[in-house]
């Protein structure tokens, strides 16, 4: 297999073998770190580079240039350094591009690394962008990426109505298994944004291609991703962000270790490992966070090694790994109160899972199984009505 085996949409528009309809428009971009060519390029700088009219940048959570090191962290407007372009925030009080932001382009462009998660902000940072491209009757261009946890495996509940936030806006299940253009075709037309729509999608993409077989470089997303390792473990840990267990935020391996001060990391590897999950295997462990919960203090946990990528199911450890937690030390474990992710009211844990019977759940000691009831089905009609929109084999 060749070193690049995946083309990406942002490589594919670059070289001139696809949108080149796009080259004329004056165009605004939306970016992170993780917008480059697979020479590792910035795609502003390599768009600018091969004679496309940019004329203002966007950055969603973490910022442009992923300088916002925690989550929930707003970015401010500035002049960016490398190329003088205006860069917009959509990750303050504004959410969403407004008719000034939008002024002198015809074309919206959309980069930006997704890690199939609905919880991840940047596809909901899409979905507003693909209305207000409507409202605006801009057209709104996706350069397409690989998810790095596949194509192929649908977990978790689809979010329900009452429970809608920034980490989730529409009904997908927390772990998806779409593309952001395949995602962004589903919008489009079933949930009703009705944008002018145009998909750059890549070329060699497997719905069953790990990240190393695309050959693509990995360049972190956001702070607390930055291994495809990490993305393994966070469609399921994730969750953890609902508690106040620390989802290792503040250490080197944020979401691969899980724990709290009153843990006994021991214990709690003993009580993983005799659930026998697939794909997966447990180490006690010790960390101290550096920022975010715990931080400055020693925490007793797991670190969570994935064995068999293909095997482990991310959702379902981390369900048995908070009830094991919880029967661990049920005095001091907790559920994390608002506000979080501008949602005021909701419970964080509720809008991570969708709806409110996780934290049901647990709390009436239901077992995996009765908590994970019906989800199955749930994913299965979400995979029936994406079947139109999906662009790989």
């Amino acid at each position: 297999m060749s070193r690049f085996a995946v083309r990406t949409g942002l490589d594919r528009l670059i070289s001139g073998e696809a949108g080149a309809h796009l080259k004329d428009a004056a165009a605004g971009l939306i970016l992170h770190p993780a917008s480059v060519t697979a020479g590792l390029d910035a795609a502003a700088d390599a768009l600018l580079g091969a004679g496309f009219r940019l004329r203002s940048l966007f950055g969603p959570q973490h910022g442009a240039r992923g300088e916002k090191q925690d989550n929930m962290v707003e970015s401010a407007y500035y002049a960016d350094p490398g190329t003088g372009l205006p860069v917009h925030s959509l990750y303050s009080d504004v959410r969403q591009p407004t008719a000034e932001m939008l002024t002198g382009i015809e074309t919206l462009l959309f980069d930006l690394q997704d890690v199939g998660v609905r919880v991840y902000t940047f596809v909901w940072t899409m979905a507003l962008a693909m209305e207000a491209c409507a409202r605006a009757g801009l057209r709104f261009v996706v350069l397409d990426r690989p998810n790095p946890v596949g194509g192929t495996v649908l977990e978790g509940p689809v979010l329900r109505a009452g429970f809608e936030s920034f980490v989730g806006l529409h009904p997908v299940p927390l772990r998806h298994g779409l593309t952001v253009g395949e995602l962004a075709r589903w919008l489009n037309v079933e949930r009703g944004i009705g944008c002018d729509l145009d998909v750059v999608p890549m070329e060699g993409w497997r719905r069953d291609m790990s990240w190393s077989e695309t050959g693509l470089p990995w360049v972190l997303p956001s702070p607390n991703l930055p291994t495809p390792a990490s993305c393994a473990v966070y469609p399921g840990m994730v969750l953890v962000e609902g508690t106040n267990l620390s989802e290792g935020r503040g250490t080197t391996k944020p979401f691969e270790l899980v724990g709290a001060p009153w843990i006994d990391g021991r214990a709690l590897a003993l009580r993983m490992r005799a659930e026998e999950l697939p794909g997966v295997s447990f180490r006690a462990c010790s960390f101290e966070p550096t920022f975010q919960k715990h931080a400055g203090h020693r925490c007793g946990g797991v670190q969570i090694h994935v064995t068999d990528a293909a095997a482990f199911r991310p959702v379902r450890t981390a369900i048995a790994l908070l009830r094991a937690a919880r029967d661990l030390a049920p005095a001091d474990f907790a559920w994390r109160m608002p506000p979080y992710e501008y949602e005021e009211r909701l419970m964080p844990i509720d809008i991570l899972w969708g709806h409110d019977g996780l934290r049901r759940g647990l709390d009436a000691e239901a077992s995996v199984d009765e908590i994970l009831g019906g989800v199955d089905r749930e994913c299965a009609t979400f995979a029936a009505s994406t079947e139109a929109y999906r662009l790989y084999a």
